[in-house]
């Protein structure tokens, strides 16, 4: 009986065993399969995050550029306005100094008109004849100004008008020679360079002491250059460099340069 008894009992025992093992496996199969879902879930997700990560850092490349082009955009519009505003700056300084020295050697003038003595009566000249020179100085000075103001803003037709009624007005002096070189260059910027070479050619006759003659025989070699015109040219540098006041000039050492070139070339 006994023996009965245990023998039920171990075959019991063996078949329990036998169900928790299975249940045991199937427990473990369902977790392992339960846990690959979970990271396949896991790893889309990573990687969803760092698809818009991506977008969002090209988003921000994205606009990074667009703002350094605008940036570039307007330092270079605002290095135009700087350099178009030194430009005109420059200008002004250069018209204010001008008309100080034109102020300065006006008065001069006028100062010595007024000591002036009449040889012939040994009187002072009459009051009328002064007030009425300074007061053609005074009309030449203000017409010379304005085309030299329409000459710096490109009107040189209107220049030209401004500066041979200077010159006609004058005839001689400094507000005469100023114009009359004046009247040239305005000719040269509207492509008429033959009649400017007359009128440089005209100054030199006319104002062979100017402080402006190394400028205007320099201007009519380059001229005579221009046309192929040797012989022109050598003539015009070797009467710069006969001008003693042009001996430290930028003029006469550019001309001595050229000059000696020319030579070299017919030696040749």
């Amino acid at each position: 009986m006994k023996l009965k008894f245990l023998l039920v009992f171990v075959l019991f025992s063996i078949i329990f065993m036998s169900g928790c093992s299975s249940v045991t496996a199937l427990r473990t199969k369902e977790l392992r399969v339960v846990g690959n879902v979970v990271r396949k879930d896991v790893k889309d997700e990573m990687n969803l995050q760092v698809d818009s990560l991506k977008q969002v850092i090209d988003s921000l490349y994205k606009a990074q550029d667009l703002v350094n082009r605008r940036l570039m955009a307007e330092l270079s519009i605002l290095s135009k306005r700087v350099a178009s505003e030194s430009e005109r700056n420059d200008s002004r300084q250069e018209e204010i100094l001008y008309r100080l020295d034109m102020l300065l050697g006006k008065s001069d003038k006028i100062l010595a008109k007024k000591v002036v003595i009449n040889k012939s009566s040994s009187e002072p000249l009459a009051l009328d004849s002064i007030e009425q020179e300074a007061e053609r100085l005074l009309e030449a000075e203000s017409m010379f100004n304005t085309g030299r103001s329409d000459y710096l803003r490109g009107e040189y037709k209107l220049a030209y008008s401004t500066f041979k009624q200077v010159y006609e007005l004058m005839k001689t002096g400094e507000f005469a020679e100023e114009s009359l070189y004046w009247m040239a260059l305005c000719l040269v910027q509207v492509d008429q360079k033959d009649k400017a070479r007359i009128l440089f050619s005209g100054f030199v006759e006319q104002f062979p002491n100017s402080t402006k003659i190394c400028t205007v025989l320099f201007k009519l070699s380059n001229m005579a250059a221009e046309e192929n015109n040797i012989p022109s040219q050598k003539q015009y540098l070797q009467k710069l460099l006969e001008v003693k006041s042009c001996m430290e000039s930028n003029e006469f050492l550019q001309g001595a340069a050229i000059l000696e070139e020319l030579l070299n070339q017919e030696k040749k």
